[in-house]
């Protein structure tokens, strides 16, 4: 219970203070999750939607592999990565190891599954009541595709909400790539998980509990921004 009082009051002062690493390392963890999540936002939604319209041979193998791969471990997605990056890799040239950017990349690998699925599974339901209608007016696959995309924004919403989550969360693939540098790749989890081996705990505990607060605001601000909230369309 100590150590919880402690690790409210460590994070009430980091935050009052504006702590500079504490600003640094949220701004850097803002900058990585909010980045895949935009790249696997492009690839997820059309292509979650696509798989709820589209109609093709090996559609439910497609459908079933898109969910297993949402069960990704996420230190095996980061050594995949570390490999293809690493200097001996395919990559290695770009210099990308240990970089933000190997950070994305990770993430982008580990969200896009989750949020493709989600959005596969809400289209179909979508897709269902528009059948009929788009067929009737004789609208092409792509057209179906924004249309769907368009009504079904709410709940793409959703989707997205649960990629940013998974990704602001992640530290074992981070940890693998990014190295966990300070003032570098250092970023809220990383930095917890750091604090905790040091035996620090009431800090580990202050930055878990900004990290929880930052994903609760960026969740609410989503939400409000959107009007989500209104018209008891929650």
């Amino acid at each position: 219970m100590n150590d919880i009082l402690s690790g409210l009051q460590a994070a009430f002062w980091l935050v009052v203070q504006l702590d500079a690493d504490l600003v640094e390392i949220t701004l850097r963890s803002l900058q990585v999750s909010v980045s895949a999540l935009a790249i696997a936002c492009m690839i997820a939604l059309p292509l979650g939607t696509w798989l709820a319209v589209q109609r093709f041979r090996f559609r439910r193998g497609v459908i079933a592999l898109l969910n297993a791969l949402m069960g990704l471990p996420p230190v095996v997605v980061g050594l995949i990565v570390y490999i293809l990056l690493s200097r001996s890799g395919p990559f290695g040239v770009l210099g990308l190891l240990f970089t933000p950017t190997a950070m994305i990349i990770a993430q982008i690998i580990i969200i896009t599954p989750l949020i493709a699925s989600i959005t596969h599974q809400a289209m179909r339901e979508l897709w269902a009541e528009y059948h009929d209608l788009l067929i009737s007016l004789n609208t092409s696959r792509w057209q179906r595709v924004r249309t769907l995309l368009w009504d079904g924004r709410r709940a793409l919403l959703t989707a997205a909400l649960a990629g940013f989550g998974r990704a602001i969360g992640e530290v074992g693939a981070i940890m693998v790539v990014g190295g966990n540098i300070d003032h570098a790749t250092r970023v809220l989890t990383t930095a917890i998980a750091l604090e905790t081996g040091k035996g620090d705990f009431a800090l580990a505990l202050g930055l878990g509990f900004v990290l929880i607060a930052l994903a609760v605001s960026v969740n609410l601000a989503v939400h409000t921004l959107s009007g989500t909230e209104r018209g008891s369309r929650w």
